[in-house]
């Protein structure tokens, strides 16, 4: 019973991110482009989590939580490049 509910969410989930890869592919100013991204990281890291927990695989567990600093500190960097015009 369990197994299906977290299928069923990851699939509703995965769908959900190709929703925010057309935002991002369409979105009109470079700032939805990096929410949208910054969705689809955050979104993953879920599925990867859920991943974990269907498969009883504690190592995804740290696979995810280094995925989502990637996706943080990316988005840092990106939001400070459009708004400074340099990274460092």
């Amino acid at each position: 019973m369990i197994t299906n509910s977290i299928l069923v969410i990851t699939i509703f989930l995965s769908v959900l991110a190709f929703a925010s890869l057309y935002r991002a592919y369409i979105g009109p100013t470079p700032a939805d482009r990096v929410v949208a991204i910054n969705v689809i990281s955050t979104k993953v890291t879920v599925l990867i989590v859920l991943l974990a927990m269907m498969t009883n695989q504690d190592a995804f567990v740290d696979v995810a939580v280094v995925y989502a600093m990637m996706g943080f500190v990316t988005t840092v960097s990106v939001s400070k490049y459009m708004e400074k015009g340099k990274l460092f």
